[in-house]
């Protein structure tokens, strides 16, 4: 048995033992592509637009309350009149920045996407986390090595 099949079969009995459906799937599916001879086809593909089809599928899951009618302008318009709704804004606008530097730095920098990803899937699978992880932890990484780096030149 090959070390990365192993490597799945490991992450698919944490999944089990976490309970956490999203994990078993992902595992389930990608041995599946590979077993049945489609990996070849179906992982660099998926490995070179994963991310940014997840985004896409993220992006249409928070905008359906607004194509339903849900939420519309006049809810913006009550929701901006909290500071919360403030923070929340100003959050959003933060993290999307520093994780468009984070998918930088996962394409550029293979050995920071391995600990990234082994994170999210210790977080997915035993703290109950959202596979969402490496993306958002990519940003927050490139933005702590870029104060090191400012740190490190004005200190030293």
């Amino acid at each position: 048995m090959a070390g990365s099949t192993l490597f799945m079969l490991v992450l698919l009995g944490v999944g089990i033992i976490a309970k956490n459906q999203s994990l078993m799937i992902a595992v389930v599916f990608l041995l599946t592509v590979k077993w049945v001879g489609l990996g070849d086809k179906i992982l660099p593909f998926a490995q070179k637009n994963g991310i940014h089809i997840g985004v896409t599928i993220i992006t249409i899951a928070v905008l359906v309350p607004i194509v339903t009618g849900e939420i519309g302008f006049r809810d913006l318009q009550e929701a901006l009149k909290s500071s919360y709704a403030w923070i929340a804004l100003g959050s959003g606008i933060f993290v999307a920045v520093i994780a468009a530097n984070g998918i930088n730095l996962m394409q550029n920098d293979p050995h920071i996407t391995v600990a990234l990803v082994f994170g999210t899937i210790l977080a997915v699978a035993v703290f109950g986390g959202v596979a969402v992880g490496p993306v958002i932890g990519a940003g927050i990484a490139y933005l702590a090595m870029r104060i090191v780096e400012v740190t490190s030149s004005f200190f030293g």
